[in-house]
């Protein structure tokens, strides 16, 4: 496998997700085969950047297998024009691959995706990463609370949490737009967790669903669990 050029193993992953019944939509099979996942992985695991699971980024963070990153951006139903949200940018391929979408290159319909991260550390990895690979004019990436939100940019049509909650933080609610939907993991540190899809009703309220077990690392913040839990 490691033989062969990124282009191919990137290839062959999505058609895998193809096959598996992963990926369905045209516009989420294109942008998975157009960001180049390996720009987004520390060098030292490059080699396996196209493997189906998580691997190390930095400060004990994980950049998530690419189906749940399929899966995530298939739930969020993404059209070009939308406003995005993420909530933990890690490494920022999920932005990437978001902005890619929402953004697509050479379009003259320009969404963005606004990528917010409380690990330092990673903020600069991720801008890093994102302008190496040429996201940087439809990602930006902030240092915060994610469970706070990012009010100046807001309303989003869609918010990405890419850690496990307690449950939705109210803040991003709020700051959903009317008819948006969340795709976020909610459930116990450490644990199996639930992947729900929320969508905002007009008097403000969010009808849920489960869509199935997860895992993820726990959400920090003010509306997420404790930072003694890392």
């Amino acid at each position: 496998m490691f033989e062969e050029s990124f282009e191919e193993q990137r290839k062959k992953l999505v058609s895998r997700l193809v096959d598996e019944g992963v990926l369905k939509s045209e516009q989420v099979i294109k942008a998975m085969l157009a960001v180049p996942r390996e720009l987004f992985v520390p060098e030292p695991h490059r080699k396996y950047a196209y493997a189906d699971t998580p691997l190390p980024t930095l400060s004990g963070q994980t950049i998530s297998a690419p189906h749940m990153v399929a899966m995530m951006c298939e739930y969020l139903d993404l059209k070009p024009g939308h406003k995005v949200l993420e909530v933990g940018a890690g490494s920022g391929y999920h932005a990437a691959v978001c902005a890619e979408i929402v953004a697509p290159r050479g379009s003259a319909v320009r969404g963005h995706v606004y990528a917010i991260e409380r690990v330092m550390d990673l903020v600069i990895f991720a801008k890093k990463n994102l302008e190496r690979a040429g996201y940087s004019d439809r990602v930006t990436v902030i240092c915060g609370d994610g469970t706070m939100g990012y009010p100046e940019a807001a309303p989003y049509d869609r918010i990405l949490v890419t850690a496990a909650a307690p449950k939705i933080p109210l803040p991003l609610i709020e700051q959903l737009r009317v008819s948006g939907r969340i795709v976020i993991p909610v459930g116990e540190p450490y644990s199996i967790q639930e992947l729900v899809i929320a969508e905002k009703r007009e008097d403000g309220s969010v009808k849920s669903i489960s869509v199935g077990g997860c895992v993820f690392v726990p959400l920090i913040g003010r509306y997420g669990w404790s930072e003694h839990l890392t």
